[in-house]
């Protein structure tokens, strides 16, 4: 038995959950609002200036390996790597640097010459660090987070009391430097929470950082969405953009179909890969598996302000991931966490590619990437967004000693209300739920609806969490859950049929 499966989004989780679905002889169609695929891994393309709109850092190469391989198929069928050195730099100050390299051996040695002894102290954090990156990646996270007992294991048991403490403490036992605290904290700010609210069993993430490394797709991170594309639609899913899903259509609390276009489309079972929150508004209110009061409560990963600027001469002093952390974090944390408002002196990321990959940016030229971490729900302006430009751009110009204003040939910001816009983000969040304690594995958003039969979720809302190897695995549990469902409802129908 055939079934049609309808996939809404055509991020990373929707394409991966199209293709291990499509795999299995079920017929996929995806229905994507925009007209581009890739959700928050789109394209800006403009003057020759190419710009990863979204996900920019390519970490965990072993997670996109492990996906492609389950097709029979590698990364480099669809696009080309290539491992950065230095990884990326942080500023503290002016003339104030640390430069973290490709190796561990080259990590060492920074770390020593900050804090002599550090080194041997960062080694031994990193032998703790791949034993839990070997638990969690290579096992816990490819768990569908369908009950408590799947984090039960006798691994897992003797790493409670990492569930019970930070990231913030554990790396503070060890380290006294406030700067290379804080290249170790840096990682788990993918995790979308604070390093004092994030279970230190994350320390995993260092290793995708300091052992691991950090990775550059070439024509930047959208080739991988377009490789992804390409395995979806040679395994036979259909893709459809300028598809908006305006109704999920039920009967009998089954999902029957869903609205696009004030058409009805007849489905048998319904994954979506968007905004959570969005999915459900979808439904009668009856059929919601999560009130606003519950959305409401959660603990939101970041918003962001983000600007595309395209440079008309190289820029010097910076390198591909160039981290802002010239200014007290705790403040910034505050105002993003605490009492949501809009930071008065931000730390501030930026990416420029161009320095890698000649494709992004018209020779002699440089593309740009500037982030700026917010608080979901915030007021947004077009005034809100200049003033914030100036701000780091002046601060970009003092502590990297060059002008650069004048060689601004463009840029484009986006900002909350655009992911609202363009993503049906639940309050302009950039990043999907952070990983605290109490949102993690089966405490989080269920991948599969209680009220609704044959109603899934895939992506950052769900598990296993924010990030783009997170969605990867999402595609996947997702896919096995809708697998398993439609098997049981044909065996059903064949024993009444019989």
């Amino acid at each position: 038995m055939s079934a049609t499966i309808a996939i809404i989004g055509s991020g990373f989780s929707s394409l991966a959950a199209a293709s291990y679905l499509a795999q299995e002889g079920y017929s996929v169609t995806i229905y994507e609002k925009n007209s581009t695929i890739g959700g928050r891994a789109r394209q800006l393309q403009k003057e020759g200036f190419t710009f990863d709109m979204g996900p920019t850092w390519y970490w965990m190469p072993d997670v996109f390996e492990r996906f492609f391989a389950d097709f029979g198929k590698q990364p480099s069928d669809y696009y080309e790597l290539e491992k950065l050195d230095p990884a990326y730099m942080v500023y503290f100050g002016k003339e104030d640097t640390i430069t973290i390299g490709d190796t561990l051996e080259k990590i060492c040695q920074a770390f020593e010459k900050e804090e002599p002894g550090s080194s041997e102290k960062l080694k031994q954090f990193m032998a703790a660090a791949l034993d839990n990156y070997n638990i969690a990646i290579k096992d816990l996270v490819y768990r569908p987070g369908v009950s408590p007992l799947e984090l039960v294991t006798p691994v897992t048991m003797r790493k409670i009391g990492q569930f019970f403490s930070t990231i913030s403490k554990e790396v503070r036992k060890e380290f006294t430097n406030p700067k290379l605290i804080s290249i170790l904290e840096f990682p788990v700010l993918f995790l979308g929470a604070k390093p004092s609210d994030t279970p230190a069993f994350y320390s995993f993430m260092n290793y995708a950082d300091f052992g691991l490394g950090t990775f550059h797709p070439k024509k930047g991170m959208h080739s991988v969405i377009q490789g992804m594309e390409q395995l979806a639609r040679s395994l036979g899913v259909e893709i459809k953009t300028d598809h908006p899903v305006s109704e999920i259509i039920t009967r009998n609390n089954k999902v029957t179909g869903i609205r696009i276009h004030d058409s009805e489309i007849a489905i048998d079972a319904l994954v979506s890969g968007a905004d959570y929150h969005h999915t459900e508004q979808l439904l009668p209110e009856a059929l919601r598996q999560y009130s606003e009061a519950y959305w409401n409560k959660r603990t939101f990963a970041p918003s962001a302000l983000l600007f595309y600027v395209g440079f008309e001469k190289k820029l010097k002093n910076v390198e591909h991931h160039t981290l802002f952390f010239d200014v007290p974090f705790e403040a910034h944390a505050v105002d993003i966490y605490d009492v949501p408002n809009w930071p008065k002196e931000p730390l501030f990321y930026a990416s420029f590619p161009s320095k890698t990959d000649a494709y992004v940016a018209p020779e002699g030229k440089e593309a740009g990437i500037f982030l700026i971490p917010l608080a979901p729900g915030l007021e947004d302006t077009q005034e809100l967004r200049a003033h914030y430009f100036d701000k780091i751009i002046d601060r970009f110009e003092s502590l990297t000693q060059q002008d650069v204003k004048k060689s601004i040939i463009f840029k484009e910001s986006f900002c909350i209300s655009d992911f609202v816009k363009e993503y049906n983000s639940y309050k302009g969040n950039a990043y999907g739920l952070a990983n605290t304690l109490l949102q993690t594995a089966f405490l989080r958003p269920n991948l599969k609806s209680k009220k609704v039969k044959q109603l899934f979720f895939t992506g950052q809302l769900t598990v296993p969490g924010p990030g783009v190897p997170p969605a990867l695995i999402s595609g996947k549990l997702v896919s096995g859950l809708v697998a398993n469902s439609l098997q049981k409802q044909f065996r059903n129908l064949k024993s009444v049929a019989t």
